[in-house]
Order: structure tokens, then sequence, then C-alpha cells
């Protein structure tokens, strides 16, 4: 019996499947009753003559021999917004959508370049995509990235822009109570209160750094810069903010430290066959001599 090739109709529910975690909860993200995602993974299996699914009373997963079809809907998925954003207007060779995934902190100053940029092209479409996790650029997950880290990926373009230079920064009122003056000295991080990334981000060099200088009292965390920024605000405690970032929060006050200060490098990242492409060479040219301004 031959066995039949899965479609994108029937990837697709798998892969809603796989990320909801549920049937009803799949149905409702695909615009479909819950009856016939049952109903398609069912015929799916029976088509590939293997379970895909494990149903339990936690809910559903899929199985492990099943991830390979996972993996293959969401190249499919990346694949098919590629091209939707690829489709522009014949009129212009810049129309289209530029999807340009940033940290957190990135994302103020990069929605008003981009906002100048499409008063000058109004024909350029953006999606900005915030988030602590790294989008596969070279899966076309996004068509730029702005990181700090370096990929092993050979078909990226990755270009050094500068180096993002840090600073410790605490609220007035925090100063006040705590740091007559402004200065933080060497010997004195274990005394004071810091506000700090939380999970995986603990790991950041940036974190690394307060810890290393003598940092143990972190009242509040969070893994959302706006939140760190909001704290610092309210007089939490003091944060290792970028340093331009920091100067724009009104309220906050630049403390004065005698150990050298941490900075990481940043990279602008696209995909190599995206060079030629007008509207993404457009969008990252203007990105990179923004970049070399601000952190030069």
């Amino acid at each position: 019996m031959q066995t039949l090739a899965p479609t994108w109709d029937d990837l697709r529910i798998l892969l809603a499947l796989h990320r909801n975690n549920s049937f009803l909860a799949a149905g409702r993200v695909l615009g479909v009753s819950t009856s016939t995602v049952a109903r398609r993974i069912e015929a799916l299996e029976a088509a590939l003559g293997r379970p895909l699914v494990h149903r339990g009373s936690a809910g559903t997963s899929v199985e492990p021999g099943a991830l390979e079809l996972v993996f293959l809907a969401e190249q499919l998925e990346h694949g098919l917004e590629a091209a939707r954003r690829d489709e522009g207007n014949a009129t212009s060779s810049l129309a289209g959508t530029v999807r340009i995934s940033v940290g957190e902190g990135f994302v103020r100053p990069l929605t008003l370049l981009l906002s100048e940029l499409r008063r000058k092209h109004p024909e350029l479409h953006f999606e900005v995509i915030s988030e602590s996790r790294m989008s596969d650029l070279s899966r076309r997950e996004a068509d730029i990235g702005i990181r700090k880290t370096r990929s092993s990926s050979p078909v990226l373009v990755e270009k050094s822009v500068g180096r993002l230079r840090f600073a410790l920064f605490a609220s007035q009122s925090y100063v006040e109570r705590r740091l007559r003056g402004g200065q933080l000295r060497a010997g004195d991080f274990e005394r004071h209160d810091f506000v700090g990334y939380d999970g995986p981000m603990r790991k950041l060099p940036q974190e690394q750094w307060l810890v290393a200088q003598g940092a143990t009292r972190f009242p509040f965390r969070s893994n959302s810069d706006f939140a760190l920024q909001t704290a610092t605000e309210r007089g939490q405690g003091i944060c290792l903010l970028a340093e331009a970032l920091g100067r724009e929060l009104e309220g906050l006050v630049r403390l004065d430290v005698d150990v050298p200060l941490p900075s990481v490098p940043v990279f602008l990242v696209f995909h190599r066959e995206l060079r030629q492409v007008p509207r993404i060479r457009v969008v990252a040219s203007a990105l990179e001599a923004a970049l070399r301004h601000a952190l030069s």
C-alpha cells in the first residue's frame, strides 16, 4: 500500500495541535471545529500508518516520532510567510513587507526610524517582532535582525555596527535615600538593591557583570526591559541600562562608578539571498547608518 504524502492542510493542523496541546484550542486557532481537527488527524495517522498524537487526560501532545513533521510544517509556514512578504506591488520595486526581529530595548528607536522611513517610502510595510529569543533568519522567520551575538549560519550576512555601552542608573529618590552624590564604589555593590533580568536572561553579559561586581540583592527581576525600566524609575533599585536609553528616561540619574562598564557588540543580520531585494537593501542601509551613528 502506497503511503500518501501529507499536504500543507494536514501539516498545519498537526502544527496547531503541537502548539496548543488540545483539539479544541487548535480548532479555535485555525477557525475550524474540534471534530474537524480530530478527523483530519485521524485521517493523517491512517494515511501514514502510525500514531502521531498522544491523547491523555492531561491533554494532547505530538508523539516524538512525529516531531519531524512538525519541523517540516514550521519550515513550510516560514516559507509561505516569506513568500507573502515578497509579494510586492508591481508598480514599485520597494513595495512589500519587511519583518524585523529585535530585542525589546531596540523597539522604540527602531519604530521611530521606520516611521520616518515610511514617510519617504509609504509603499513599505513593516512587521516589528520584539522577542527575547532569536528568530531564525536562515529560515526566514524574519527578514532582518538586530543581534548582540553572532550566528554560525553560512547563509546569513552579519554586519558589525558598533558596541552597545551600558551604564548604571537609579531614580532620583533612590539616590537621595541610598547614594548621596550619585557615586557607587567597587566595594559597595553588595549592599545595594538592583533591578535585573530573570530566567535564562540572567546569563546575559550585562547581568553577569553585575554579579561579578558583587551584586546579590535583586528585589525586582523580570524578562521584560520595559518592566525593568519602570521598576528603576519607581526606585526599586539600580539598573544596568543601555547608556543611550538611560539618558532618555526621565527621572533617572546616571551613577558614577570606579570600575570599567560593560559593552556588547551589535550586529545587523539578514539572509544572504535578500541582499539584492530593493526593499531589504533600503531598510538594511537605513538601519545600518542609524545604528553606526547611535553606537559610535
